[in-house]
């Protein structure tokens, strides 16, 4: 390992401060004051800005009425990952983002602080509100552990039939588990979350699992009634790119954010986790912000993000990259990388970044770069499935142009939240349902 990415930089009762809860819950006394400057909207802008359609008016009303076990259900029966996405959700740009209340200059309603409150009680009692149907004698396949199975799973378990997730990786999760920043999902709430979701019975996992080509996707065709796909983002885009070689890449320390963020999530001590004394982010979304906080909190000394446009145009909300700059993250805009050099001392190891910064000449010192420039669908089921846009292409209930083929999620067209992830399992899941039970099928 270079010299200066080392683990263990900072104590533990730091690095346990810096990757705690970054959102304290609210406690009952502030729910209640929160929950009384909600208006009720009749024709609420708030729902129509959630992808699941969450009765807000409706579950605030209940929380300011005592009924956090009522409140949780409204939540929870739109959105079964509720918990999950009141942590991580984008609500400044969300449904806080259509408060009345907002437009009227007063500041939104703490909607996704309120959704927490709710759906903490509920799974933190174990309460179950939801339970199945009997058993229909129909067994659908799914591929992907992360929010859209999931949410296809349960949606489809409550409808009675038997369903088997079949996931790559050795823990559920997907994005929750593996790709969101420590201090959202703090401790091990996404596989609590997922524990609680699974007490509905009927839902069986296999672990370490990929269906990655087109025998393995056709062998469950004919074994199930119907699949689901939600394969995600399998690809991570680089830098090189055809003939077009981005000098330095290949250098030790250079290496995708994502893979940074999983490793860290998916570490039982934080400590143990290297990170470079001076740390580069390339890239403008939400992977990057992540990176580079987490970088920070890791003890890095310096860590600088380079995005090649304007604020305007960060794919990330303004409120992380506002978090990010309080927080001691340099963002460059308008810088360009063109190529990384390499330690004199250690020539297979980076140590600078060259970057045109608006259209001047700059070199930044490195010895970690972290490649955050998007993620993509890499088509590990070929040809036997119609695309759009380089993603498989569904019908607005999520059907593919395979009979009896569903797909949802990251590996279909959309916006790549969680919330949207489950929005589409949950609609997949009720059209996989009505096809099904037509006579005849």
């Amino acid at each position: 390992m270079h010299a200066r990415i080392e683990a263990g930089r900072l104590d533990a009762a730091t690095l346990a401060r810096n990757f705690a809860d970054a959102h304290a819950p609210l406690t009952p006394a502030r729910a209640a004051v929160e929950a009384d400057r909600c208006y009720y909207c009749y024709d609420a802008p708030c729902i129509e800005a959630c992808p699941t359609g969450i009765d807000i008016p409706g579950f605030i009303r209940r929380i300011a009425a005592h009924d956090l076990k009522g409140a949780g259900e409204t939540i929870l029966s739109a959105n079964i990952l509720g918990g999950s996405c009141a942590r991580v959700c984008p609500t400044e740009i969300l449904c806080e983002g259509a408060c009345v209340r907002t437009l009227a200059g007063d500041g939104a309603v703490e909607i996704g602080a309120l959704q927490r409150h709710a759906t903490d009680h509920v799974m933190e009692r174990g309460l179950q509100p939801f339970s199945r149907a009997p058993f229909t004698g129909r067994r659908i396949a799914i591929v992907g552990a992360g929010p859209a199975g999931l949410a296809c799973a349960h949606a489809l378990a409550m409808r009675g039939h038997g369903v088997t997730i079949f996931e790559a990786r050795p823990r559920p999760g997907g994005l929750n588990e593996y790709g969101v920043a420590a201090y959202k999902l703090a401790g091990d709430f996404a596989q609590e979350e997922i524990a609680w979701l699974l007490g509905i019975g009927g839902i069986e996992l296999a672990y370490d699992h990929p269906i990655a080509s087109p025998a393995a996707l056709s062998t469950l065709r004919a074994t199930h009634d119907a699949v689901f796909l939600a394969l995600g983002h399998g690809g991570v885009r680089a830098l090189s790119a055809g003939a077009n070689e981005f000098p330095g890449e290949s250098l030790g320390g250079v290496e995708d954010a994502v893979a940074f963020i999983a490793r860290l999530r998916s570490a039982a001590d934080k400590a143990s986790v290297p990170v470079g004394d001076r740390v580069v982010v390339i890239g403008g979304g939400n992977t990057a912000i992540d990176a580079a906080m987490q970088a920070s909190r890791l003890g890095a000394r310096e860590v600088t993000m380079l995005y090649r446009r304007g604020p305007g145009d960060m794919s990330a909300t303004a409120f992380e990259r506002e978090w990010a700059q309080t927080s001691g993250i340099q963002i460059l805009f308008d810088a360009v990388p063109h190529s990384f050099d390499a330690d004199d001392d250690e020539p297979g190891h980076v140590a600078a970044v060259n970057v045109f910064v608006r259209g001047e000449p700059r070199v930044i010192a490195a010895d970690m770069v972290l490649k955050a420039i998007g993620q993509f669908y890499d088509a590990p089921l070929g040809d036997t499935l119609a695309l759009e846009s380089g993603r498989i292409a569904v019908d607005p209930e999520g059907r593919t142009s395979l009979q009896g083929v569903y797909a949802g999620g990251d590996c279909t067209k959309g916006a790549d939240l969680t919330v949207v992830a489950v929005a589409d399992g949950k609609r997949a899941a009720i059209a996989i349902h009505t096809d099904l039970m037509q006579p005849g099928s």
